[in-house]
């Protein structure tokens, strides 16, 4: 038993031996792994200070080309504009130089606006064995002239489609691309920018046409509205997205860089065409091509290019520079929605009747164009010589000729028009009141306030509080309202 209790007694002090130098060995090694991670942190945190040190030297580099750019340019208008005469006997004595003492730094800021180009795109593409939906957003920044100083291509990682709807995505990596540019515009000291837009609801939303009802819209719409504060012109435009094309490229290669094309995918795409615009690979089966002068292009483009050209009034050509076809409406049918044929045939019809010619139903919900020879003349006054009243060949409701307004029987057009304007103002007093629109006291002009503080600026100067009009002297208020809602600081439409 002795015996037995000793062994016993060995073995544990044995296993507690063991147990302590594992213990111990767990330490060291715990502490060993826990050194090498902070070195590896410290080596992390001092490549990212070598990257930020690098970055700022580069901006600061660009800052100075863009402000000799700016200059130069500067200069070169002013010796453009002095005569030869004068240049011959004087030039060799004109000096503007670039640097410390002269105005560089405020021909920077107030030249002409820099332009910016802003694509986003997304596709449905192959990545080894699977078909993964991948974004890219491409920017380019020209300097007023046209020349690119800038551009820049950036894939989208991760789940960048979240909080939006399928319909939406476009938006989201088209207003994507404007936030990255638009951040690089600012980062140079960029004080006036235009930026050029090809997606029609995005162009409304920036410019407050369209009111905004989804919160994750409104969230993106209004980092743009914050961003373009930060210049002191910021100024959107909504062009054809053949006007953006280049933009469309860096996109493009944002996303192939994410792209591993194997050649399964290659011989995918034998029967696949490249179309000019967007640079996407898209079947021949939906490629366009205009007649009379066989330029191709995808229907969407195609159909894009065609609703820009009729929202700005203009009967659309062929998308290729410098070309002169006009587009036929029996070949388009393939690519437009019911809506475009129907504005494209007004067009048309339009473009056919010379302007002197042209009059409109004054009917609001008719609105027919007409050519004055082919309207029924009703009412004719001897005396003058002239037609009174004329007849819509759609709606048959009767108008005046002289008034361009429904028949006004028994009245005189003068008459009419002193009537018509007393209503006018009646109803304009009824909606100001249902709005809350204030009217300013020294032109009299309506004022709606959107976004912002109540002190309101009118475009004739006068200064007054949009509570309760009262004016504000020196820049500062004669009234006790509050200056401003906090709800109105930020424009988040749809949720006022």
């Amino acid at each position: 038993m002795a015996e037995t209790d000793l062994d016993f007694a060995f073995s544990l002090q044995v296993e507690e031996a063991m147990t302590a130098s594992l213990i111990g060995d767990e330490k060291e090694i715990f502490q060993n792994v826990s050194y090498l991670q902070t070195l590896e942190l410290l080596k992390k945190l001092e490549q990212e200070n070598k990257d930020r040190v690098q970055w700022e030297t580069e901006i600061n580099k660009m800052k100075d080309d863009l402000k000799r750019l700016v200059h130069d340019q500067q200069v070169a208008k002013e010796i453009s504009r002095i005569p030869v005469q004068e240049w011959e006997r004087t030039g060799d004595h004109f000096q503007k130089p670039f640097g410390e003492g002269s105005s560089s730094s405020n021909d920077f800021h107030n030249n002409e606006p820099f332009k910016l180009y802003f694509k986003g795109l997304f596709s449905n593409e192959r990545v080894g064995d699977a078909v993964v939906e991948i974004a890219g957003i491409g920017f380019a920044l020209c300097d007023p002239l046209g020349n690119s100083i800038l551009d820049g291509a950036k894939p989208l990682i991760g789940d960048w489609k979240s909080g939006f709807a399928p319909e939406e995505l476009e938006l989201k990596v088209d207003a994507k691309a404007l936030i990255e540019g638009l951040t690089a515009a600012y980062s140079l000291d960029i004080k006036r920018i235009d930026f050029y837009c090809d997606y029609y609801p995005l162009y409304q939303y920036i410019t407050m046409r369209h009111l905004v009802n989804q919160q994750c819209i409104a969230t993106i719409v209004d980092q743009v509205s914050l961003l373009q504060r930060n210049f002191i012109s910021c100024r959107p435009f909504f062009v054809a997205r053949n006007d953006v094309k280049f933009a469309f490229q860096l996109a493009r290669n944002a996303i192939d860089s994410q792209i591993t094309k194997s050649g399964e995918c290659s011989t995918s795409r034998t029967m696949k065409e490249t179309c000019n615009i967007c640079l996407e690979d898209i079947s021949v089966m939906q490629i366009f091509a205009v007649k009379n002068c066989s330029h191709r292009y995808c229907c969407s483009c195609m159909r894009q290019h065609v609703e820009v050209k009729l929202l700005n009034g203009v009967a659309p050509r062929c998308p290729y520079d410098g070309c002169k076809s006009m587009l036929n409406l029996d070949n388009c049918k393939q690519f437009m929605t019911p809506k475009l044929i129907d504005m494209m045939s007004k067009r048309i019809k339009e473009d056919s009747i010379p302007v002197t010619e042209k009059v409109y139903c004054p009917n609001p919900k008719c609105s027919n164009l007409m050519s004055k020879t082919n309207i029924p003349k009703c009412v004719y006054n001897q005396s003058t010589n002239e037609h009174l009243c004329g007849k819509c060949m759609k709606c048959n409701g009767y108008f005046c000729f002289k008034c361009k307004v429904p028949w006004h029987n028994g009245l005189t057009c003068e008459a009419y028009q002193v009537q018509k304007a007393s209503e006018d103002d009646e109803k304009l007093k009824n909606l100001a009141d249902t709005k809350l629109w204030r009217q300013c006291k020294k032109c009299n002009h309506m004022i709606e306030l959107v976004w912002g503080c109540y002190h309101i600026t009118c475009r004739c100067g006068h200064e007054f509080c949009y509570t309760c009009g009262k004016v504000w002297i020196n820049k500062k208020a004669t009234c006790d309202c509050p200056i401003w809602d906090e709800r109105n600081l930020l424009h988040h439409q749809g949720q006022n």
